[in-house]
């Protein structure tokens, strides 16, 4: 047996030759010209991406590259309450004291939107008005929306659904916007 294969088996168990995991993001478009974000951790880019590239292709839609789709996007700080905290007003007032640059609120809670880079100390400071947060993340938000039909919202799910059941993909984003009779349909 060759000397380097030995050095190789003992560096593999020893620890020393630990795998490193790389954070990559692909973009590309859906059916109906929707454009998806998809965000993996992967500790091999080559199975990653031809994974995803195969997964777009059955789909309908096509990889692209880097930059094609994100400047439709904006990369953001999303933070999220339950609507028990208080009522949208007084949400409102927190955010904005807070330096958040958006509050959307419904019966279901309360959605907090800031710059990315502002998210910690933003957080920080609702976190003294209105308690511990239910998330605080990095999101990719859709600028503008695109309303697709019923075949068409069916294929994105589909694709949506195979991209997320990659053990490798993180988080996906698209700007697609489906009515609430095609969604019923397709909940059925």
């Amino acid at each position: 047996m060759p000397k380097d294969n030995i050095d190789r088996a003992i560096k593999k168990a020893s620890g020393a030759d630990a795998e490193t995991y790389d954070s990559v993001r692909y973009e590309g478009y859906g059916p109906g010209g929707t454009a998806v974000i998809v965000e993996a951790l992967t500790d091999n880019r080559n199975r990653t991406a031809s994974n995803v590239r195969s997964i777009f292709s059955k789909a309908g839609g096509a990889l692209g590259e880097t930059g094609s789709v994100s400047f439709s996007f904006d990369h953001v700080g999303e933070i999220t309450y339950k609507a028990s905290v208080g009522d949208a007003d007084k949400v409102m007032e927190a955010a904005i004291e807070a330096g958040a640059e958006d509050v959307a609120s419904d019966e279901d809670g309360h959605t907090i939107y800031c710059g990315f880079e502002d998210m910690n100390e933003v957080s920080k400071a609702l976190e003294a008005v209105l308690g511990e947060a239910e998330t605080v993340k990095a999101i990719w938000k859709p600028q503008n929306t695109i309303e697709v039909d019923e075949e068409k919202a069916q294929s994105l799910m589909k694709l949506i659904d195979n991209l997320e059941d990659d053990d490798d993909v993180q988080n996906v984003y698209s700007n697609f916007e489906v009515s609430d009779e095609v969604l019923a349909k397709l909940s059925a």
